[in-house]
């Protein structure tokens, strides 16, 4: 895990640099959208909601686009209507790829992802072709600056957390990695609170059971398969396998 969420750190923050603005507050706006339809427009009330509008803060997305999308979400003002959906397959190298999409145009959505798939040489699968290979956590990963492991371990870990790790950051410092069960997210977003801890990044997600490491080469026809699902207007997140340990990454940044 730890190479595969190296590279995840590293696409993200090049990717912050080059991505769209617009591309991204969309991206966000329809999560606001669903998180409302499903659970209401409070975000006090809906611990969904409350994430999708923190990160839509974080992307410095303005409140009338939040407040919109919320309206959209509880009907108030006409919107699209966005479904839930996830589509699951395999990359070059056998590598498993479980993917997040919202979308109001599924036939659209599932030919685009099965093109991209296709032309990378790998294969959208069918329902429950790779989902085993993943579990659903909620993550929290907290900067590690004034806080000891010891103190954010019983803290986290009286709300439900499952496990505490600290990795680099990728810019010379370090952060805390909080898991827990989904179930969990509210109870470990409300100690960290509490207790004035704010964590960086918060959300559900995908974690694989078990990885693999390809050759470098082997390994960027992978990545370039993710970087393009991710690039996708209707995709909202994508999981993988794929295990880029040091060396492998060094060659690929190289």
């Amino acid at each position: 895990m730890a190479g595969h969420n190296k590279w995840s750190k590293i696409k993200r923050k090049k990717g912050a640099a080059d991505a769209k603005r617009s591309k991204v507050w969309a991206r966000i706006a329809r999560d606001i959208q669903v998180a409302a339809r499903e659970g209401g427009g409070s975000p006090d009330m809906n611990a969904r909601l409350a994430l999708a509008v923190d990160k839509a803060k974080a992307e410095n997305m303005p409140k009338d686009n939040i407040e919109r999308a919320i309206k959209r979400g509880t009907g108030e003002i006409e919107g699209a209507d966005y479904e839930e959906l996830s589509y699951e397959g395999y990359a070059p190298g056998g590598i498993a790829v479980f993917v997040d999409a919202l979308t109001d145009n599924a036939n659209r959505t599932v030919a685009d992802l099965r093109s991209l798939f296709l032309k990378a040489g790998g294969n959208l699968g069918t329902s429950g072709s790779v989902a085993f290979l993943f579990d659903q956590k909620a993550v929290f990963e907290i900067p590690a600056d004034g806080l000891t492991e010891d103190d954010l371990f019983l803290l986290v870990a009286d709300a439900g957390a499952e496990d505490l790790r600290r990795e680099d950051d990728g810019e010379g410092g370090a952060v805390f990695v909080v898991e827990a069960p989904t179930e969990a997210f509210g109870d470990v977003q409300a100690a960290l609170a509490g207790a004035g801890v704010e964590p960086a990044e918060a959300a559900l997600q995908r974690i694989p059971t078990t990885t693999t490491a390809l050759p470098p080469d082997d390994a960027a026809k992978v990545l370039r398969l993710l970087d393009q699902l991710d690039d996708h207007q209707d995709v909202q997140a994508v999981y993988s396998t794929l295990d880029v340990d040091d060396a492998t990454l060094a060659a690929l940044e190289g």
